[in-house]
């Protein structure tokens, strides 16, 4: 018997030794709502006598279409649309927050509501829950009596793919999205451009595909070193997305990490660096120039692209591990900027180039994102290499330093997702010698329990965590090569981020997690999505 067919046969064993007996319904509910009050003793309601009735949100089909899908998958019945003994009711009420939902279940009558459309498809997501997780109910086509009220802790619970590294087809977006819904994620950052790809079509520049696209000539085009998408790609995984209630933000990683550009153009990069080779995916340390008229020319154009082709209100500009000593602080040209400027260090021409490339942004009626890099908020604000202005929302992700950046973000007046590298980079090894395709960077380990163990606000006072926005996970894809690797990568720890991003630490246990995973790593392996079997949640 071969490893892996050890490695399923043992899950098998585990999850069916947890969701065999059925156990209650609240067994697979991942994240865990914020209240549950259980029926005992009550009649169950039986599905075989229902019909379905809608109020409010009838121009959206696609909500009775997953209800029904839900219920015939997990029971076997069809249920039908005329009237029947027992309702199922779908209600949309204004006294709901926009995410907020609520289940009532007794003998005679399913109820879900929700504040909007999306707190209605995550009612249905849980409800979902609830047939996996009780077994002997579901297989009868009957659902044990429960009460819920939830809502998200955060209105920002976000993914990052990494299509720029390795890429993605767009089938495999999509199947990733419809996994990512059901936990209740809403947000899918596609982090588009890097030095190993310029992966999204930009049509007053092609030649940004047309070279920046393609790393090995003798590939596909259709990964993983080669490929883009589309604008009508784009828009179909935008549609896609936008009907599970999740939002797709960009990410065109500028000034560094701009290699795939600078095939394209070269003459974008600072004048000495023209005639370097521009070999996309080797070279890391290549910036945009901060004096060369023509990168912002270029950049104006595409995010005025970007920002028409995507409804998102955000834009993703990076601005993480900029290479200054390696470009602008050798560039004659830079430097020359830098003295009329008044400026004493190279670093603090950031000042400039994101000067102008924010206003193209803001000029498109859209909001900018960047990764928080701490040098550019202290010392005392004369001497800041970059002061973020305050419309800007930043990411933290340098590993030990989320709570000076919590601080400063609060004291700056900035929007904060967290990203902190330790908890939510889930391209870190799961556990030792458990390593990608190759350990690139000497990344350290990340478990399933390090991940659950995130607390977005940092144990602080309500007051002191408010500008705290949303959470974030992350693969990078240097090391991962395509969608199983991907999916092994995040499963089961994206799993435990979506608990630490949606429910609150007075609802949230490790012991009570573990055990609410088994049956969800049954269903990821029913519909052949790849993970990595957590054998240390097992034993006492």
């Amino acid at each position: 018997m071969t490893n892996f067919k050890r490695t399923i046969l043992a899950l098998i064993i585990a999850s069916a030794a947890i969701i065999s007996p059925a156990q209650e319904n609240l067994s697979a509910l991942l994240p865990i709502p914020e209240k549950i009050e259980c029926r005992t003793g009550e009649k169950a309601f039986d599905l075989k006598y229902a019909a379905i009735t809608i109020n409010d949100c009838e121009d959206s089909p696609y909500i009775k279409e997953e209800l029904e899908r839900i219920i015939e998958e997990r029971t076997g019945i069809k249920v039908c649309s005329s009237k029947g003994k027992k309702s199922i009711e779908i209600v949309l009420s204004e006294e709901k927050g926009k995410e907020e939902y609520s289940i009532e279940i007794d003998s005679r009558h399913i109820r879900f509501t929700g504040g909007s459309e999306a707190g209605i498809f995550y009612a249905l997501k849980t409800f979902d829950q609830l047939l996996l997780g009780d077994a002997i109910n579901s297989n009868e086509g009957k659902v044990a009596p429960i009460h819920i009220e939830d809502s998200p802790r955060y209105g920002y619970r976000a993914v990052m793919l990494d299509p720029a590294r390795h890429f993605l087809p767009v089938e495999d977006v999509k199947q990733f999205i419809d996994r990512m819904a059901c936990y209740k994620y809403n947000v899918l950052q596609l982090h588009l451009t890097d030095d190993q790809g310029w992966r999204i079509e930009i049509k007053s520049h092609p030649e940004l595909t047309e070279k920046g696209a393609f790393r090995n000539p003798k590939g596909g085009n259709n990964g993983p070193d080669n490929g883009y998408y589309t604008q009508e790609q784009i828009k179909e995984l935008i549609e896609y997305a936008a009907k599970r209630h999740i939002e797709i933000v960009p990410e065109l990683d500028i000034p560094g990490h701009s290699a795939a550009i600078l095939a394209a153009y070269p003459e974008l990069g600072c004048p000495f660096r023209h005639g370097d080779a521009k070999e996309i995916g080797k070279v890391t340390n290549m910036m945009l120039c901060a004096s060369s008229e023509k990168a912002y020319k270029v950049y104006e154009d595409i995010i005025r692209e970007v920002a028409q082709l995507f409804p998102s209100k955000r834009i993703h500009l990076g601005g993480d591990e900029a290479a200054v000593k390696d470009n602008w602080a050798q560039c004659e040209e830079c430097l020359a900027l830098m003295r009329s400027a008044g400026y004493k260090k190279p670093s603090q021409l950031m000042n400039i180039f994101f000067g102008r490339m924010l206003e193209y942004v803001r000029n498109n009626g859209k909001e900018a994102i960047l990764w928080c890099e701490l040098d550019n908020m202290w010392p005392p604000a004369n001497d800041y290499l970059f002061p973020y202005p305050k419309d800007v929302t930043l990411v933290t992700w340098r590993n030990g330093l989320t709570p000076k950046c919590i601080e400063l973000t609060r004291n700056n007046g900035h929007k904060l997702i967290m990203a902190p590298g330790e908890h939510t980079y889930l391209d870190y090894p799961q556990w030792q010698n458990d390593l990608p395709e190759f350990n690139n960077w000497g990344m350290p380990v990340t478990t399933l329990q390090k991940a659950y163990e995130l607390d977005p606000g940092y144990g602080l006072k309500d007051s002191e965590q408010e500008h705290i926005i949303g959470v974030m996970a992350t693969l990078w894809a240097e090391a991962i090569k395509d969608i199983n690797r991907v999916n092994y990568m995040f499963y089961p720890r994206g799993l435990a981020i979506a608990e630490a991003a949606w429910s609150g630490m007075e609802q949230r246990s490790w012991e009570s997690f573990k055990k609410r995973l088994y049956p969800n790593l049954y269903e990821l392996m029913k519909q052949g999505i790849n993970f990595r079997v957590p054998f240390e949640t097992g034993g006492k």
